[in-house]
């Protein structure tokens, strides 16, 4: 026998809610498979079981809430065995051999047959697949899950098993309909829906007030040029494609060297505070925002200081896809320095985005607009134009280190080959 215990996730993350089991009671799993998918504050993680066996007994219910090392799950030695109902043949043979024209024997017999009926259902209740809360909440409503039609796929699920208890149009439908009505709805003629937040969306709340409340932040916006950098890219975007295995060449590897060239160049935007010490980074793992369904994820590319643009697009894209797919690990999510955001693919043309966790400071990349710019006294010309923003914690980083933090991206991205050379 093997117990499942809930794994060390990361440093800051001590627990989790049960998301989905993909193994039932009675259900045979191989050493290492995965039984159940657990969410955490930052990313979904998939527990195995060390043994392999029969999954015996499961101690926690989905949508609950387990720490870390607690017992979940329980996998016995041996193989998942059928259903056997080899003995009810006797059972059903020795009153009709001894006392067949007895009433006594007849309601023995009929009493065995339904004993034998309720064994055979809940053997083939085992049988199916479902979930475990879909199982109790069967158990509790006296469903056959054999009789339970799915929606989606073929697992069982709650809302199956729900749709399966409904009493027909004419059976008490005042006693369901007013109660629910009144607690989600008091006014019908104002309508709103009810959800519970997902455990992310918590944890984003969660952190983003953290970050207010514990931070003095402060966003300080400039603008940049982005004509000799997307003169470049057009330039050099094929080749770059042709040399680099088809990876393409964006404008966040220039975003991120500039940003990595502006850190080293003032410290202390890379730095956090720790207690009464100011913890100096001497690394570069920049985290770059990703929007998913569930909300907005920070993957870090690593050693951004020693990677060529090639290799910093390339992880980008690895990264984006990993989040969107729901595949990010925790090794992907730990360690970041400094947070670029991008809310320029949405459209946004100014924002103060907020700091990520205890880091010092987030850099804001938005739209690129054509505006009419004043090239000297005496000329304007339509050019592409970006703002840019960082938001800091002014607790480390003065106004004018942050002023040029700035100016160090926006001089570097308006001439891009000094960009290479700091590179």
């Amino acid at each position: 026998m093997s117990e499942v215990k809930v794994p060390e996730l990361a440093e800051s993350i001590t627990e989790g809610t049960i998301s989905e089991w993909l193994k039932s009671v009675g259900d045979q799993v191989e050493k290492g498979e995965n039984i159940v998918e657990l969410e955490t504050d930052k990313v979904n993680v998939e527990v195995i079981s060390e043994v392999a066996g029969v999954l015996t007994e499961i101690k926690a219910e989905e949508g609950d809430t387990v720490e870390v090392g607690s017992v979940i799950a329980v996998v016995s030695d041996g193989e998942a065995q059928p259903a056997s109902n080899d003995a009810k043949p006797e059972k059903q043979e020795e009153p009709s051999k001894e006392d067949a024209g007895k009433p006594e024997a007849t309601e023995a017999t009929e009493a065995t047959e339904a004993t034998e009926t309720k064994e055979e259902s809940a053997s083939s209740n085992e049988r199916i697949q479902a979930t475990p809360s879909a199982r109790r909440l069967a158990r509790e409503k006296g469903i056959d899950l054999s009789k339970v039609k799915t929606q989606a796929g073929d697992v069982i699920r709650p809302e199956d098993v729900e749709s399966a208890a409904k009493p027909q149009p004419q059976a008490k439908p005042a006693e369901k309909s007013q109660p629910a009505q009144a607690k989600s709805n008091d006014n019908p003629s104002k309508p709103v829906v009810r959800e519970k937040l997902s455990r992310r969306r918590q944890t984003i709340a969660k952190k983003l007030l953290e970050v207010s409340n514990n931070t003095a932040m402060l966003t300080t916006f400039n603008e940049v040029d982005m004509t000799n950098v997307m003169e470049l890219r057009k330039r050099k975007k094929e080749k770059f494609q042709e040399d680099h295995n088809g990876t393409r060449l964006g404008f966040m590897s220039f975003f991120t060297k500039a940003a990595v060239a502006a850190l080293k160049k003032y410290p202390d935007v890379n730095a956090e505070i720790d207690g009464t010490d100011l913890v100096l980074k001497q690394f570069y793992d920049i985290g770059i925002a990703v929007s998913t369904e569930e909300g907005l994820v920070v993957p870090i590319v690593k050693d951004c200081d020693k990677k060529n643009f090639a290799e910093i697009e390339q992880d980008i894209v690895d990264l984006a896809v990993k989040a969107k797919d729901k595949k990010l690990g925790l090794d992907d999510m730990m360690g970041g320095s400094f947070t670029i955001t991008n809310g320029g693919v949405f459209g946004s043309l100014m924002s103060t985005p907020i700091i990520n966790g205890t880091q010092a400071a987030i850099l804001g990349m938005h739209s690129i607009v054509t505006r009419p710019i004043a090239i000297d006294k005496d000329r304007m010309e339509n050019r592409p134009m970006m703002y840019i923003a960082l938001s800091y914690d002014h607790r480390i980083i003065d106004g004018k280190q942050a002023v040029g933090f700035l100016k160090t991206i926006k001089d570097l991205i308006e001439n891009p080959e000094d960009l290479l050379l700091e590179s």
